[in-house]
């Protein structure tokens, strides 16, 4: 990538982004076009490639620039020393909302690239991919999982959780309702609701 990218004024950097963003997570990186992407960004493809030098150039960039972001985002959002899982989980889910809030299909996309099966875009991202999971990973580990009821598998609720987070993303940006602030909402309204569910099992038993 050209250095030179980040001299460029902010609105013209995050247009190219967003539209990069916004094919390769509708798209995939097979059926990404650059031609659609510089048509998003209302930018020329000799723009692009001089920047990026290629469609797999321009997948390295973003892919990078999402975990970076995304990374940032969450240790922000995220306390250290909370222990309640759910509570980890809001507070994780606020920092993907904030980070879209500027690049509305970065976290879409980051969900997308995880079911990548060309081989080239795979091996550009390797090393990338195992940060960010390394870094989920981290986050979860803080939570005290002792809190939540013998009869519940801990691991099965959080896949419960991350299957309905990323069912209600993919259909708000397919009925293009999205909105980072009414997602979260939403989003926090399901962990509510599976919190409440554990907690009267817990009474129950």
């Amino acid at each position: 990538m050209n250095e030179k990218f980040f001299d460029l004024k902010k609105e013209k950097q995050d247009r190219m982004i967003n539209a990069s963003l916004k094919i390769f997570a509708l798209h995939g990186y097979r059926h990404a076009s650059t031609d659609d992407i510089v048509r998003e960004a209302s930018i020329s493809k000799g723009l692009l490639f001089h920047y990026f030098g290629s469609k797999l150039g321009t997948y390295h960039f973003v892919f990078d620039y999402s975990v970076r972001y995304m990374s940032l985002e969450l240790k922000t959002a995220v306390n250290p020393g909370e222990k309640n899982l759910f509570e980890i989980l809001r507070q994780a889910e606020y920092g993907k909302m904030t980070a879209m809030r500027r690049y509305p299909y970065m976290q879409q996309f980051l969900n997308e690239s995880m079911h990548e099966d060309v081989s080239e875009a795979l091996l550009s991202v390797e090393e990338k991919r195992n940060e960010l999971s390394a870094l989920y990973e981290k986050i979860l580990s803080q939570a005290d999982l002792s809190r939540i009821p013998a009869s519940i598998d801990p691991q099965k609720l959080i896949r419960l959780i991350d299957y309905t987070v990323k069912g209600l993303m993919t259909s708000r940006f397919q009925d293009s309702s999205f909105q980072a602030e009414m997602l979260y909402a939403e989003i926090k309204d399901y962990i509510d609701l599976i919190e409440k569910m554990t907690e009267n099992c817990k009474i129950q038993l």
